[in-house]
Order: C-alpha cells, then sequence, then structure tokens
C-alpha cells in the first residue's frame, strides 16, 4: 500500500510546500496555506480525458480557414456589449461579484431571454435547491419549458447531464461549490476549482457550449481561487456595485472576442435588472450647479464615451502630513496632479487636505481625466466654482503641459449630444475632424492656460 503523501497549498495562488508555511512565498498572503493530501490514482481524470481524444497535427498557418464567430445575441444591450457583440458558442465566460449584487438575477434574465429564441439552457445551481431556484424565477416572472434546472456539486453527475440534455448554454451557480469525486480536497480549494473549470473548459471546446461560470470575490474584490482561473476562460467579467444602490456596473477585464474594460450599466428594480441606455445622464443627474470643486470629465469606458462629475475638496489640515484620499481614480494621481500644480502654478498645497471623488462609484483609470482632476482641486482650492456646462479632457504632464487623448471627436460628440456649450481640450486633439456646431472646442497647451478658460471667466 502506498503511502499518503501530504502538502500544503495556498488558497491564493497555488504555491505548494513539503511544510506549513505562515506567510505563501509566491503572493505574500498570511495564514493561507491549507494541507492536503496527495494520492496518486488511476482515474478518468480531466488530463486523461484530453489525452484520450485523436491527436492532431500542426498545421500551416496559411491553410487554416478563418472565419468571424458566430454570436447569439440576448435582449440586453447592455450585456452584449460587454461581451464584444454577443455569446460566442464554445467559449467560457466568469462572472464575479460581491454577494447580493445580482449575479444570480442576471443569468437567470439571460436564460429567459436565450429560452424566447428556442434555445435550451441548464441552470445548475450548487448553492440553491430547485424550489429556491424556481421562486427566484417566480420573482423575475419567468415562465419557460426550455430552462431545465439542475442542483448538484458533484461534477461527474453534471457532465452527465450536459452530455445527455446537449444545452447549447450552461450555468454554473457557483464554480466554488462544485467538486470533482477524483480530487481529495475540499470544494472551494485550489486543486478542486482547477480541475472542475478544466473540465467545463473540455466540455465547452469541444461540444461549442458557451458556459458562464458564477465566482465568489473576496475581500479585496479579486474573484476567489488561483490566478489561473481567469487565465483558462475566455472572458471575465466583474459586477460591481452597492447593495445599498440600485445601479450595477458589469465591466470586462478580459475578453478574447472583444474590447477589454468595456462597461454597462443596469439598474436593480423588484422585476429585476434593467438596463441603462444613456449611462452619462445617470451619472451627471444628481449633479450641484454653481458648486466650487466640480467638473465634468468625458472618459473612455471601452469603446463608449461616459460623461462622470468628478468633485475635489481641499480643505486646511490639522495634521502635520496633509492627507491625499482619492476615490474612483488611482490614489497615485491624486498626489502627482498636486505636485504639478505647487510647482508650475505656485499654488500652496502644502498644508492642504486634499480629496477627490468620482461621483457614481465608477472607477476611472485613463490618464484623460488629468486636467479634470486638475482643475476641481484649483476649483475647490480658491472656492471659485466652474461653469456647469464645461467639460474638461487632458492628460497632464509633469512639466505642466496638456497632452493629447485619444477618441476626442467621439468625447466631443457625447458632451455635445447632452448640451454642454464648451469642452476644453488639448491643442494637440485639434485638426482632421469636425466638432458639432452647438459646442465651442478650446485647444490648451499647458495647466496654467486651461485654467485661465475654466476659472478666469473667458
Amino acid at each position: 500500500m502506498a503511502k499518503k503523501k501530504t502538502k500544503f497549498m495556498c488558497q491564493s495562488c497555488g504555491y505548494e510546500s513539503p511544510k506549513w508555511m505562515g506567510r505563501c512565498p509566491g503572493c505574500g498572503e498570511w495564514n493561507q496555506m491549507v494541507e492536503e493530501v496527495e494520492v496518486v490514482t488511476k482515474t478518468r481524470g480531466v488530463f486523461n480525458h484530453t489525452a484520450s481524444s485523436t491527436p492532431t497535427k500542426a498545421t500551416p498557418l496559411t491553410s487554416i480557414e478563418s472565419m468571424e464567430e458566430p454570436r447569439v445575441t440576448t435582449d440586453m444591450l447592455e450585456l452584449n456589449r460587454v461581451l464584444g457583440g454577443g455569446i460566442v458558442p464554445g467559449s467560457l465566460v466568469l462572472i464575479g461579484g460581491d454577494p447580493g449584487i445580482g449575479k444570480s438575477t442576471l443569468l437567470l434574465q439571460v436564460s429567459d431571454q436565450l429560452t424566447r429564441k428556442q434555445e435550451k439552457v441548464l441552470y445548475i445551481s450548487g448553492e440553491e435547491s430547485v424550489k429556491q431556484t424556481k421562486l427566484r424565477a417566480n420573482r423575475l416572472d419567468i415562465k419557460s419549458e426550455n430552462l431545465y434546472v439542475y442542483a448538484e456539486t458533484n461534477l461527474d453527475p453534471i457532465r452527465q447531464t450536459i452530455e445527455e440534455l446537449s444545452p447549447p448554454f450552461v450555468i454554473i451557480d457557483s464554480i466554488q461549490t462544485i467538486y470533482h469525486p477524483d480530487v481529495t480536497s475540499a470544494p472551494g480549494s485550489v486543486s478542486q476549482v482547477r480541475e472542475c473549470t478544466a473540465e467545463l473548459m473540455r466540455l465547452a471546446k469541444t461540444k461549442g457550449i458557451a458556459i458562464f461560470i458564477v465566482g465568489h470575490v473576496t475581500k479585496e474584490g479579486s474573484i476567489a481561487g488561483p490566478r489561473i482561473l481567469e487565465h483558462m476562460v475566455d472572458t471575465v467579467l466583474y459586477f460591481e456595485g452597492e447593495r445599498h444602490h440600485s445601479y450595477r456596473i458589469l465591466r470586462a477585464v478580459k475578453n478574447r472576442f472583444g474590447s477589454t474594460n468595456e462597461m454597462g450599466i443596469f439598474e436593480m428594480k423588484e422585476i429585476g435588472l434593467e438596463e441603462v441606455a444613456n449611462p452619462s445622464e445617470m451619472f451627471l443627474e444628481e449633479r450641484s450647479k454653481g458648486a466650487a470643486g466640480s467638473t465634468v470629465v468625458a472618459s473612455m469606458e471601452g469603446t463608449r464615451p461616459v460623461l462622470v462629475e468628478i468633485q475635489a475638496l481641499i480643505s486646511p489640515t490639522s495634521y502635520g502630513n496633509p492627507r491625499r484620499m482619492a476615490t474612483g481614480i488611482d490614489h497615485s494621481r491624486l498626489p502627482l496632479i498636486m505636485a504639478v500644480l505647487e510647482k508650475r502654478l505656485g499654488m500652496l498645497l502644502q498644508q492642504q487636505d486634499a480629496y477627490v471623488k468620482v461621483a457614481g462609484g465608477v472607477k476611472l483609470d485613463e490618464p484623460a481625466i488629468d486636467l479634470a482632476v486638475a482643475v476641481s482641486v484649483v476649483s475647490s482650492f480658491r472656492d471659485q466654482p466652474t461653469k456647469p456646462t464645461d467639460c474638461i479632457i487632458g492628460e497632464v504632464g509633469l512639466t505642466g503641459e496638456v497632452r493629447r487623448v485619444s477618441r476626442v471627436e467621439q468625447r466631443v460628440q457625447e458632451a455635445a449630444k447632452l448640451g454642454f456649450e464648451r469642452i476644453i481640450l488639448p491643442a494637440n486633439n485639434i485638426g482632421g475632424w469636425t466638432p458639432p456646431s452647438s459646442i465651442q472646442v478650446i485647444g490648451v497647451h499647458s495647466v496654467a492656460e486651461a485654467m485661465k478658460y475654466a476659472l478666469g471667466g473667458t
């Protein structure tokens, strides 16, 4: 009889060690090493399935026929946008989000829309019973004979059900509850998540089934389990928002069939999730006009221009070191922009606390918001409001110059559509395109020049 071997595996990154350690050398997390039994058995595991298939041969690139991936569109235009135009058959999509944010509600509504197209959908629930799923469907007014519900956590019966039913769409809720019987570790561990995802990927690719996987998230907001999980799937979507607010944001951080950083806006109502057609109006509907420290910026979220409000509050500090806090933007950008204002504009901000926030809960990570942040900080510091009909875009360099941004024409058109009368942008972006006649375009070369237009009243 072979002696069982034990190993310690990090539940965050999958690092293996023969002995227990308090801190993982791979990812640096504390108290994540869990003991697992390593048993060598002859099973029909995941890799045996792949190895037993018909071997393929290397093919010259020029002899491979290329064709557009066929897509299945849903009635949610926002979801189609985030997925890159629709659902690709044979794709593996991972959806992560906080508990109670609406992941199951979104997938049930998508299932109902797909069944209206005479498509069979298999909804596998590892967290709820069949009756609990039925109660959720009744609340959403979902009644379809093509929607099959299956409550199971063992991967073997799940595989058999998928092969017998042969549905074009499968939903797994959630991957942390599914376990492979040939793996000795507990459900939700690194080994289980890796093996179950590999088996589901094999089913998706060999049978052309689009599989949606729900993943739990950690306290830091990342998807629980090993990072290899995000590398294995084709698309990674994050469902963001606060449970105490009705708006939800679906964001793509990885997509092999479309653009990354694409964003879709939904609103949670009693009958389920409803898409928001114009998110710019939603972000600006509660904006207070005539307030100092408020600026509107046109940011690109994937292929869509979105107008959001950036608010800044500058107040004298009561501590030795002033505070620099930012919500919705990179924390390191705020001290950098304030250093440029101190050096190039001669503003004394060393004894001022600075708080910057992007209203609406959206997160902006592009450099085109630098100039709007700088104008908001100066507006609050001088207690001088900006014009409510102004929109500001531009990247700020360390020498105080305003650098060009991408897709400026789409940003200007979105600002003009929402009734803005003037837009301040980099001077190098002017030329080669025709702005709408309803909006005045002002090109600036430096931060000082931008302040004259934004706060000088000209």
